[in-house]
């Protein structure tokens, strides 16, 4: 059973991992800052987290259902979600933002209409389950034996961490915006991919080591 503090972090760590990598909604994201301005590209990052969160909720209730295997296998399911993100952060490394570009339409639309297309592009991306049984497996995240209080807080972490992401990357972009370009979003998805790499390697080792990440 995780404590609040195991929760809150964890779930910051989620949200902040899921969001991270520049896919399609990423490059979005930065192209409304770019071209629209800093809090239209927020939206769009707070349309793409409440899609994440319903992808969240559906992987957690699932897992749930088979939470007593899980228990009896933690170690082979971490050691799965190590792998599983180290996959991940090799894709993001080796993948290409630039090919998500679009031209822009010259026309701003509404805050809801930003945040609507976002949701709608990150929700055509059920693939994103994948990403989360790692996770949830890796940290152990949530199970049954939890209240619903402690769900509703690591669920709401998640939403928060990716919040905080998308907050951090249009702030970041809106401030450099004069001398940011395309390589830009080449060398930022290259670092994460780099970053999340050396995690799940660390992470792997760790526990077949029989030692902890956190």
């Amino acid at each position: 059973m995780l404590d609040a503090f195991d929760i809150l972090y964890k779930g910051l760590i989620i949200g902040v991992v899921v969001s991270a990598p520049l896919g399609p909604v990423g490059v979005l994201c930065i192209q409304r800052t770019l071209n629209k301005g800093r809090w239209y590209g927020f939206v769009t990052g707070v349309g793409a987290t409440l899609s994440d969160l319903s992808y969240a909720l559906l992987t957690g209730y699932g897992l749930s259902l088979v939470s007593d295997f899980m228990s009896q296998h933690i170690k082979e399911l971490q050691i799965l979600g190590s792998v599983l993100l180290m996959v991940f952060g090799i894709y993001t490394f080796r993948s290409n933002p630039m090919k998500s570009l679009r031209p822009s339409s010259g026309k701003k639309g509404t805050y809801m209409h930003n945040l609507v297309t976002a949701f709608m592009l990150t929700l055509s991306n059920p693939l994103i389950i994948f990403l989360f049984i790692g996770l949830f497996a890796r940290f152990g995240f949530l199970s049954r034996e939890e209240t619903i209080f402690e769900h509703v807080a690591g669920y709401l972490s998640i939403a928060i961490g990716a919040l905080l992401w998308w907050f951090t990357i249009t702030y970041g972009v809106n401030k450099v915006r004069k001398h940011f370009d395309v390589r830009g979003i080449w060398i930022i998805n290259r670092v994460i991919g780099t970053v999340v790499i050396i995690i799940s390697i660390v992470a792997l080792v760790l526990t077949c080591t029989g030692k902890s990440l956190y």
